[in-house]
C-alpha cells in the first residue's frame, strides 16, 4: 500500500513525506491531505513525528564513527562524512563507500563522494546534472535564475562571477564555488575529533563482552605506546562498542591525572561496567570496537627510586578515580579558593578530578585562631540582636529561638561589597564579630550595613559557626 506522513499544518493536514509507491501514484510533499485521498483513496497514512527521524538520524550518525571520527549532521535527512585519511583503512574510497552502503542497506540511500561538503550533498540529492536547486538559494533565486535562462549549475558555472554577484548576491557566487568544489568548507563534527584513536573491525563479530573488554586491553595498550611517543596522558578515554545491528554503546572513564596506565583503564572501565543499570548486551556481536583519547595532558616519564622501583604517588588519585567512577565524577568533590574576597565567594565545591585552580587558601597565621569558621550558612540566617550602641558589638541574640549572652567578642572585621556593587549603591558593607556565647560556643556574626550612612536599622546575620 502506499505510505505516507502526514502534519498538521496552519489547521489543515499536510503531507510531509512519502514513499516510493505514493510517490508513483502522483502523491508529493506538500500536498492537502484531503487531496491526496482524494488521489488514492487507499493511501496509509501515519502521524509525522520529527523528533523520531531526529533520534534516528543521531543512531545512525553514531554507527557512522565507525567509519570516520568527521561526522557532521546534515538535518533533517542527511549525513556528511569527512573521510580525509580514513580511506585506506578500507582499501580506497570506492570500498569504503560501498562498505557504508552495504552497513545502511535496509535504508534507501543516496551516496555521493566530492573534493568539499557542498558538492558531495549535491550529487547525493540530484546527480551528476545539477540544478540551480542544488545551490539551496531558496524558491526566489531559483525562480530568479531560471527566468534569466540558468536552470543548471553548468550554466552558472561558464559564466563570470562577477556579473552574477552583482544580480543575485556574492552568497550565490560562494555557493556555487562551493558547490563546483572550487572553495572547501570544512566539515564541523558532532563531536571534537579527539586526540587519538585506536580502532578494531571485526570479520566476524565479537559475541561476548569479555572478548570486548580483552580487545579494549589490547588497543590500550596500542594508545599507550602512542602516548609515551607523544609524552602524553589520556584524561578521559571513550570506549565505543558497535553492534552489527546498529545499536551503538558507549563508556566513558576519567582520570583526576594523565596516565597512560592500560591495566588502570581497564580497572575503571570494569568500575563503569559495575555502575550500569542496563549491563552490556553484545545482542548478536560487536563488529568494531574504537578507543578514543579525547583530552590529553602532558606527562613525562616515571620516577625510578633507588631500588628500581618506581615510585607511587598516586595512591590518592587512584581512590578519587575509582569512587568518582564508581559513584559518579560530581558526587565526589573537593574544596577550591576562588578568588574574591566576599567570604561566600572565597571557597567552593567542585568535582575532585577538575582540574586545579590558580587561587591558594589564605593562610592563617601562625599561633593565631581561625579567621574564617569551618562552617558557612547559605544563605546566611537572620538574628534578633541587641548591642551597647547601634554601631557597636552585639551583647545578646537570639537564634534558634533561643537567646545567646556575648561573653566574649572580636571584631569588627570590615568587609566592603564588590566595587561594581558599591558604584550601584547595590551592595552594603559588612562587619563581621567573631563570637563566644556563656556555653563556649563560638559564631561568627555580621552587621549588613554602615549604621546611618548605607542604612538608619542595619541587620544582623548569623553566616558561620567555629569548631
Amino acid at each position: 500500500m502506499p505510505l505516507a506522513f502526514a502534519e498538521k499544518q496552519r489547521g489543515a493536514m499536510r503531507i510531509m513525506a512519502v514513499d516510493a509507491v505514493a510517490l508513483e501514484q502522483g502523491i508529493t510533499p506538500g500536498l492537502m491531505l484531503a487531496n491526496a485521498r482524494a488521489l488514492v483513496p487507499d493511501l496509509m497514512v501515519i502521524d509525522h513525528d520529527p523528533a523520531a527521524d531526529h533520534a534516528l538520524l543521531i543512531a545512525l550518525a553514531d554507527d557512522c564513527d565507525r567509519f570516520t571520527p568527521m561526522v557532521a549532521l546534515d538535518p533533517p535527512q542527511g549525513l556528511i562524512l569527512d573521510l580525509t585519511g580514513c580511506d585506506h583503512l578500507r582499501g580506497g574510497q570506492k570500498a569504503l563507500t560501498a562498505a557504508i552502503g552495504a552497513r545502511f542497506s535496509d535504508l534507501t540511500l543516496h551516496l555521493a563522494c566530492a573534493e568539499t561538503p557542498d558538492k558531495a550533498r549535491a550529487l547525493a540529492r540530484y546527480g551528476a546534472i545539477l540544478p540551480v536547486a542544488a545551490l539551496d538559494l531558496g524558491d526566489d533565486h531559483h525562480t530568479a535564475l531560471k527566468r534569466a535562462g540558468l536552470g543548471l549549475v553548468d550554466d552558472l558555472a561558464a559564466r563570470p562571477r562577477a556579473p552574477l554577484a552583482a544580480r543575485f548576491g556574492q552568497a550565490m557566487t560562494s555557493k556555487l564555488a562551493r558547490v563546483l568544489g572550487e572553495e572547501d568548507r570544512r566539515v564541523t563534527p558532532r563531536r571534537p575529533p579527539p586526540a587519538l584513536f585506536v580502532i578494531r573491525r571485526f570479520a566476524e563479530p565479537i559475541a561476548t563482552s569479555a572478548a570486548a573488554i580483552a580487545v579494549v586491553t589490547d588497543m590500550a595498550r596500542d594508545a599507550e605506546t602512542a602516548l609515551r611517543e607523544q609524552g602524553q596522558g589520556g584524561r578521559r578515554f571513550i570506549i565505543s562498542l558497535y553492534r552489527s545491528d546498529g545499536d551503538t554503546r558507549r563508556l566513558t572513564v576519567e582520570t583526576g591525572a594523565p596516565t597512560r596506565d592500560p591495566a588502570l583503564l581497564i580497572r575503571l572501565l570494569d568500575e563503569r561496567i559495575d555502575t550500569l543499570n542496563d549491563p552490556l548486551d553484545p545482542g548478536f556481536g560487536y563488529d568494531a570496537i574504537r578507543l578514543d583519547v579525547p583530552v590529553t595532558e602532558p606527562l613525562g616519564p616515571a620516577q625510578i627510586g633507588m631500588a628500581g622501583e618506581l615510585a607511587d604517588n598516586g595512591q590518592l588519585g587512584g581512590l578519587i578515580d575509582r569512587l568518582s567512577t564508581r559513584l559518579g565524577a560530581s558526587r565526589v568533590q573537593r574544596l577550591a579558593g576562588g578568588n574574591s574576597h566576599i567570604p561566600e565567594l572565597a571557597g567552593f565545591t567542585l568535582a575532585a578530578r577538575a582540574p586545579a585552580l590558580p587561587f591558594p587558601w589564605e593562610k592563617a597565621e601562625p599561633g593565631e585562631p581561625p579567621a574564617r569558621p569551618l562552617h558557612l550558612f547559605d544563605p546566611p540566617q537572620r538574628i534578633d540582636v541587641i548591642a551597647q550602641v547601634p554601631d557597636g558589638p552585639p551583647r545578646r541574640f537570639r537564634w534558634q529561638r533561643e537567646t545567646r549572652e556575648v561573653v566574649r567578642y572580636e571584631g569588627p572585621e570590615r568587609i566592603a561589597a564588590e566595587w561594581w556593587k558599591r558604584r550601584d549603591m547595590k551592595g552594603l558593607t559588612r562587619d563581621y564579630f567573631r563570637i563566644e556565647d556563656q556555653n563556649g560556643h563560638r559564631y561568627w556574626l555580621f552587621r549588613h550595613g554602615l549604621y546611618g550612612a548605607e542604612k538608619p536599622h542595619p541587620d544582623w546575620y548569623l553566616h558561620g559557626l567555629f569548631v
